[in-house]
C-alpha cells in the first residue's frame, strides 16, 4: 500500500517537474526574443541619431514604406526599447520564481527517494530509451 502511494507521489512530482521545466524554457525563449527586440531598437536609435534632422526617414509598413519625421521614428524606437526592458524585467522575475519552484520539486523528489529506497531501485532499473 505504501509503495503505491509513493509511486503515485513520484508520478505527480515527475509531472510537476516536466511542467515547470517546460514553462522555464518558454520564459527563457521569450527573454531571448525580447533581448533581440531591445538590441534592434537600440541599434536603430543609434543609426537614427547619426542622421541630420532634415533627412527623409521612412517607416516600413508591410511591403510599403511611409515617409515619417525622424522624431516620430526615434520616439517609436525609444518606446520599443522601454517596453522590451520592462518585459525582460518581468520575465526575469518569472524565471527566478520558476527556478525556485524547480529546486523545491527536486528537493521533494530527493526526500521521496531517500524515504523509499525500493522505489529508487525500481526507477533506476527502468531503461530509458
Amino acid at each position: 500500500m505504501a509503495e503505491e502511494v509513493n509511486k503515485t507521489a513520484f508520478l505527480e512530482i515527475q509531472g510537476r517537474m516536466i511542467e515547470l521545466t517546460g514553462k522555464l524554457k518558454q520564459v527563457q525563449n521569450q527573454m531571448r526574443n525580447k533581448e533581440g527586440e531591445k538590441k534592434r531598437a537600440f541599434l536603430t536609435l543609434e543609426e537614427l541619431g547619426q542622421l541630420s534632422d532634415d533627412t527623409n526617414t521612412y517607416k516600413s509598413i508591410g511591403r510599403t514604406f511611409v515617409l515619417e519625421p525622424k522624431s516620430v521614428l526615434m520616439n517609436e524606437q525609444e518606446q520599443k526599447l522601454k517596453d522590451s526592458e520592462s518585459a525582460i524585467a518581468s520575465l526575469q522575475t518569472s524565471k527566478e520564481y520558476l527556478e525556485k519552484q524547480i529546486a523545491e520539486v527536486e528537493n521533494n523528489l530527493r526526500e521521496l527517494l531517500q524515504q523509499d529506497p525500493g522505489l529508487a531501485r525500481q526507477i533506476m532499473s527502468m531503461s530509458v530509451i
